[in-house]
């Protein structure tokens, strides 16, 4: 099983990854169109995200428009928003898992049982991580392949954003702690030896078990009065030597 700080060190890439896919799929600039500035009330840029389209203009007016629609959104789109919420729903259970099976904790079970706990927080990061690359992926190509087959000028052209970034990144930080969790395999001993009990084993063995008695004295004193068994004689010793005679 890995050592404390390196399952640590893998719990806070974990956290670092929940926290950026959640802010991830709340910004705005999944795709960002910047335009010439011909006037004062001209939109600079325009911004478009899972749930809201935003418009900078040039008098520094910052303004969102909700996506209420649910069926007039493209299928990419769809599948990014569901596949967000859920990717961060089990990071976050993966976290829950893994403060549990990290070995400088006091809760969690025997070691053997921490292990498989982390094991299980490790596959929780991993599936969370495919669940962020494969809709970003798509959202990215998609996002692409618009820019290269349609016939206008680069300025009226959506491209990606720094909300992409962050996504893949996030996924990374998910992969690479998930990765390090699922190395924390207890192994099997070759001595077949129990495991060595926790703090709280010994508590609950030391409030079950009653502690050993001495002897009172009446026991002592049968002890000592009941009379020894006399050491067998010789057995030349009962014959003498005038019977034979």
């Amino acid at each position: 099983m890995l050592s404390a700080a390196i399952q640590i060190l893998a719990f806070a890439l974990a956290l670092l990854g929940v926290v950026g896919t959640t802010v991830a799929t709340l910004l705005p600039n999944w795709k960002v169109r910047v335009s010439a500035w011909y006037g004062v009330m001209t939109p600079v840029s325009q911004m478009r995200g899972l749930w809201m389209d935003c418009v900078w203009y040039s008098s520094g007016v910052f303004s969102c428009n909700m996506k209420h629609s649910v069926l007039s959104l493209p299928a990419y789109l769809q599948t990014t928003r569901a596949a967000m919420v859920l990717s961060c729903l089990v990071a976050a259970f993966g976290l829950c898992l893994a403060s549990l099976g990290l070995k400088c904790t006091n809760w969690g079970g025997s070691h053997r049982a921490k292990g498989h706990t982390a094991i299980a927080a490790g596959g929780c990061f991993i599936l969370s991580s495919v669940l962020i690359l494969v809709p970003a992926s798509w959202f990215t190509n998609e996002v692409i392949t618009v820019f290269l087959t349609t016939d206008l000028p680069d300025s009226s052209k959506y491209q990606p954003g720094g909300a992409l970034c962050v996504t893949f990144v996030s996924a990374g930080f998910l992969l690479a702690g998930g990765v390090i969790f699922c190395m924390s395999c207890p192994g099997r001993r070759r001595t077949g030896r129990p495991d060595a009990p926790t703090y709280r084993d010994e508590l609950q063995t030391e409030r079950v078990q009653p502690k050993g008695r001495k002897p009172g004295p009446d026991q002592e004193q049968s002890l000592s009065s009941s009379p020894s068994k006399p050491p067998p004689k010789d057995i030349r010793d009962s014959y003498s030597l005038q019977e034979y005679v």
